[in-house]
């Protein structure tokens, strides 16, 4: 069961939730997340999920060295988008990196985080469908969040997003 949301009361501050990830869309998402956060003064978190199933199944060692090669990998794309947003909103974003399933992890950092007010997706463009997190996210499962999911069209411009943000 998700705690209250608490995101407009006294002493918080809103904050959107971007997931990080290899998408070509996933910039869209980031890109409409900070510049609404910059707007009303909110704050933007930014999530990369380092999946661990195929670690599971390695030597111990091996395991190990994956694990701090994707924790390394996982840092510096999350240190690419927070310069991002830094210079196009002026924000200093949260940077969070989670191992696990990706929806398990997206909705225990919801849970956890009572002043998430909305989870930003950015929709994929291309013919196979929205992409993976829309699909996966906005369909059934959807239903249970304690928040609303924002998806933004992959197709808008900096300009586009800029105006609706």
């Amino acid at each position: 069961m998700s705690r209250k949301r608490r995101a407009y009361e006294s002493g918080h501050k809103p904050k959107f939730l971007a997931i990080i990830d290899d998408t070509p869309e996933c910039d869209r998402a980031v890109r409409f997340g900070a510049r609404r956060m910059a707007r009303i003064g909110g704050r933007l978190i930014m999530l990369r999920v380092i999946e661990t199933s195929d670690m599971d199944q390695q030597w111990l060692g091996v395991a190990d060295l994956m694990r701090a090669e994707a924790r390394e990998a996982a840092a510096a794309m999350l240190d690419r988008h927070a310069a991002n947003v830094r210079s196009l909103a002026g924000l200093e974003p949260e940077c969070v990196v989670r191992e696990g399933d990706k929806a398990t992890e997206i909705v225990r950092l919801i849970d956890e985080d009572e002043d998430i007010a909305v989870l930003v997706l950015a929709a994929g463009t291309g013919s196979e469908g929205p992409g993976p997190l829309v699909t996966m996210l906005a369909g059934k499962p959807s239903g249970t969040f304690a928040i609303p999911i924002a998806i933004v069209p992959g197709h808008l411009s900096d300009d586009e997003i800029d105006a609706l943000a």
